[in-house]
């Protein structure tokens, strides 16, 4: 089969999306391009100059049932889905059929639809398109003859390629745009999909905070990273529907600076972000924090006051673990400024996570030159509905689960022992249970005067994780609290902890042996927390 380019004689545009569409008037008006289109596009195509045709004079069949039929007929999918042979071109002929060499359609705005408070079943329904889907994946289909574009982005690259090609779509552009095709109808059908598996079958919504029943998963690709976990591994960064509703996350990120990102970079980089996400949601207001990452796992953390500075609060935070700081991810709650900057680069850093940089900080940091600095817009605004959906693989499947959050701070749980921890305790208590959460299980954290001292995490057993916290802290761990993202099943834990001088605990509680943790506790003068809440990370 030939798929030799012919000049482009005649476009089918219908577009929702009518963003740019007065670049893409200028393009046709100029290649004298024949325009067949429907309703609002013709109105909107007409008052821009362009000899414009109804579909439904094109067709001789009006537009029927409110608007939902209006391209489905032979005249325009036989004239888009003829292949560039003499066979098809004598039964177009035949039966008068026009061909159509270029299709421009978007689709109704489903998602945006229902992404309105208060949309209703009736309305998701009305939105989801028929007509402009069917032409997408029929030119898409016969991208050897037809070219399809279905984001206004590419009406630019549309009109150069006219320029360079004489008038022409050569098979390179009709192919990139057939691939772009399919991946939007996929997209837009997994949106569907997706709504329509949050209701049961007798039409009533599922719990917002319900797993859906259908996973329907689309993709656009990010960036090419510059390997995976290991060199050899080739890798990519998808943004993905499902997460469409989240707060902003990687895929908006600004790059300023430093190598390309590997796929270990952006796993550290989003834990990290998720860790000062928690650290900032328990802030008191002008409060600062700073978190840092290795593998995975945090190795510091620290909050200040509203009159510490943000270089003040970040120092401590490296020099909660100083060894491990080397080589790791950073994230901070405030715009960088030149004094925090000038402490960033007196260690060995991959990537620093912030809400922005100043000019000051921005001209330090670019001595580091492989460093990448990580702009995440919006980093901290707040969230509306159910907690975002995470997905895992496993051999054979997928895992899927609702975020983890915190809903019960160290100042709002139960208190079961005679002493109660004060203000310092509780703060720094909380602090230890924010980062816990992002330590993988079994996880233990001691926390001193607002700032990690002591992390033990990944291990078999609970108590040999209080003894990795204890031994990592040394004489700090004297006068600290301790956060543990489980139950204790015994009381031996206490016991290690008060010996090294722990002063205060929070565990979710729950053990058949709370009693007996309870009275350690008691034993040794040291108040607990109880907040209901475990936060095991696998």
């Amino acid at each position: 089969m030939s798929t030799s380019p012919a000049p482009l004689r005649r476009a089918l545009v219908s577009v929702s999306d009518k963003s740019k569409l007065d670049v893409l008037a200028e393009i046709l008006i100029a290649h004298r391009v024949e325009v067949l289109s429907t309703g609002g596009t013709y109105k909107a195509l007409s008052e821009l100059g362009v000899a414009v045709v109804k579909v439904s004079e094109f067709t001789g069949a009006p537009e029927i049932l409110d608007g939902r039929v209006k391209t489905l007929h032979p005249k325009i999918h036989g004239g888009i889905l003829a292949l560039p042979t003499a066979a098809h071109e004598r039964e177009l002929e035949l039966h008068g059929i026009a061909p159509i060499d270029l299709v421009i359609v978007n689709l109704y705005p489903f998602r945006e639809t229902i992404a309105k408070p208060g949309c209703s079943f009736e309305d998701a329904i009305e939105n989801i398109d028929i007509g402009g889907p069917t032409m997408v994946r029929a030119a898409a289909k016969n991208w050897p003859r037809v070219a399809v574009i279905v984001d206004p982005d590419d009406y630019a690259t549309l009109g150069e390629t006219l320029r360079e090609s004489a008038g022409k779509l050569p098979e390179g552009f009709r192919r990139a745009m057939a691939r772009k095709a399919f991946a939007h109808t996929a997209s837009y059908d997994a949106a569907i999909a997706t709504y329509l598996s949050s209701y049961d079958d007798a039409g009533e919504a599922a719990p917002a905070e319900q797993v859906p029943a259908g996973l329907f998963v689309s993709g656009e690709p990010v960036v090419e990273l510059r390997y995976g976990e290991n060199p050899h591994q080739h890798a990519r960064f998808f943004a993905t529907s499902y997460a469409a509703d989240e707060p902003t996350g990687l895929d908006k990120a600004l790059v300023h600076q430093g190598k390309a990102l590997s796929y270990n970079n952006l796993l550290d980089a989003d834990a990290a972000l998720g860790l000062i996400r928690d650290l900032h949601a328990g802030l008191a207001e002008g409060a600062k924090a700073a978190a840092v990452f290795k593998h995975l796992s945090p190795c510091g953390a620290a909050i200040g006051s509203s009159g510490d500075s943000l270089a003040e609060v970040y120092l401590r935070a490296r020099e909660a673990d100083a060894e491990s700081a080397f080589g790791g991810i950073v994230s901070l709650t405030e715009i960088v400024d030149a004094a925090t900057a000038e402490k960033l680069i007196e260690t060995f850093l991959e990537v620093v996570v912030a809400p922005g940089y100043s000019e000051e900080a921005r001209t330090i940091l670019a001595k580091k030159k492989k460093l990448r600095l990580l702009e995440v817009p919006e980093m901290f605004a707040a969230h509306a509905g159910p907690a975002p959906l995470r997905v895992r693989s496993v051999a054979g499947g997928l895992l899927m689960q609702r975020e983890d959050t915190i809903g019960v701070a160290a100042s709002d749980g139960q208190v079961p022992t005679a002493r109660k921890p004060d203000a310092g305790e509780l703060r720094s208590l909380d602090l230890g249970q924010r980062v816990g959460k992002h330590v993988r299980s079994n996880a233990i954290v001691l926390v001193k005067d607002g700032v990690t001292v002591g992390i033990g995490g990944g291990q078999t057993s609970r108590v040999e994780a209080v003894r990795q916290a204890i031994k990592r802290a040394g004489d700090l761990a004297k006068g600290a609290v301790l956060a543990s993202d489980a139950f204790f099943p015994f009381r031996d834990s206490i016991d290690s902890a008060a010996e090294a001088g722990v002063r205060a605990v929070i565990q979710p509680g729950g053990s058949i042996k709370d009693r007996e943790v309870i009275a350690a506790c008691d034993e040794h003068d040291m108040a607990m927390v109880f907040t209901g809440e475990r936060h095991f990370r696998h």
